[in-house]
């Protein structure tokens, strides 16, 4: 990957949270600013062709509940769950 130097303002209580995190982690203050600046990237990428995303149709209407129900089953079905070897 090849790397460009650049010059960024900053919110001065922004950069101390990340000073924070990075010696706390023990990560680079760099690396955490290349990582926001990949996830800004690829929010703000735009494609020219149609994405070709699959419809699943249950034959019915799923209301949120039900999706909130079934996520709550799954999550809570892997706490209980032995670890794999």
């Amino acid at each position: 990957m090849v790397m460009k130097k650049t010059t960024v303002m900053v919110d001065e209580e922004d950069l101390a949270l990340l000073k924070q995190a990075a010696a706390r982690e023990g990560r680079s203050e760099s690396e955490y600013l290349r990582e926001a600046f990949h996830l800004v990237a690829q929010r703000a990428r735009r494609w020219s062709e149609d994405w070709d995303i699959p419809v699943v149709d249950f034959g019915r209407p799923i209301s949120a509940e039900e999706v909130h129900q079934t996520v709550t089953d799954v999550i809570s079905e892997r706490h209980t769950r032995p670890a794999r070897e």
